[in-house]
């Protein structure tokens, strides 16, 4: 126990010891699961409204069209304790969701401190513009969820019904908002290859064509329907988003190019 109590001594020149960083690692995780459970408790509250923000794109634009179809797809809960399981499914990723700033925050002040001044600014720059970028995706994968749905229950045989048990809408949810928020990222990736210097502004462009296709066949394999509005609604937004990022990879190496110039030129004044 003595091992908890005592404040780990840094060594000497400022450098943390092996003790310190599992100290620091203990108390960011403990910091992040106790948001997380926290964000969990609020989440079980907010069941309701969160379950009607889920079920409204099938309420209000799948069942009046599976009607007119003749098809009765009714969303069930199987199970005696399904209920209960699938509250606390939906309670744990609002907890996720709502306490991201937190855990988020606490791995990157895990890993700040070994950065340079320059890579803490453009982490902290990249982090704040992930978080608009990865909801935005989110909103794009919730404006098509409709229409996803409509053409998975559209193979339904003439004469049969479909019922949907609540997990499995919710895994479908859950994935389909997933794969369009992640799909969102791409220009931060892109822009932060470019920074460590894997990849440059020519090398992309000759990589081009072979990127876009790449996009689209993502956009098949990822989207959890099989048709091909769903697949251009993820794969357009994601080729305009990898242009923007190599406009920026343009101006980076541009700068980076004169930075290189100037420093030849002072190295060269003297001789």
């Amino acid at each position: 126990m003595a091992l908890f109590k005592r404040r780990p001594v840094s060594a000497p020149g400022g450098t943390m010891t092996l003790v310190e960083h599992l100290a620091e690692l203990r108390n960011r995780l403990f910091r992040s699961v106790l948001a997380i459970a926290i964000g969990t408790v609020v989440g079980w509250f907010l069941y309701p409204q969160v379950l009607d923000l889920l079920t409204k794109p099938y309420e209000t634009g799948i069942a009046p069209l599976l009607r007119e179809q003749g098809l009765d797809a009714t969303l069930a809960i199987t199970g005696v304790g399904g209920a209960l399981q699938f509250q606390l499914k939906i309670s744990v990723i609002v907890g996720l969701v709502i306490s991201s700033p937190v855990w988020f925050w606490q791995i990157w002040a895990f890993v700040l401190p070994a950065m340079h001044k320059h890579e803490k600014k453009w982490a902290v720059l990249l982090t704040g513009t992930g978080v608009p970028l990865f909801l935005a995706g989110v909103g794009v994968g919730y404006l098509v969820l409709p229409k996803g749905i409509e053409v998975l229950l559209g193979f339904v045989p003439e004469g049969w019904e479909s019922i949907l048990t609540a997990a499995d809408y919710l895994d479908f949810v859950t994935r389909m908002l997933l794969v369009f928020g992640l799909a969102a990222e791409i220009p931060l990736v892109v822009i932060l290859l470019n920074r460590i210097g894997a990849v440059s502004h020519s090398a992309l462009v000759r990589a081009r064509p072979w990127i876009v296709i790449g996009i689209f066949v993502f956009a098949a394999v990822a989207t959890p329907t099989t048709d091909p509005v769903t697949m251009i609604f993820l794969a357009a937004p994601m080729t305009v988003l990898y242009f923007i990022a190599e406009v920026i990879t343009l101006f980076t190496d541009r700068r980076r190019a004169r930075e290189s110039s100037q420093w030849s030129d002072d190295e060269a004044s003297p001789l």
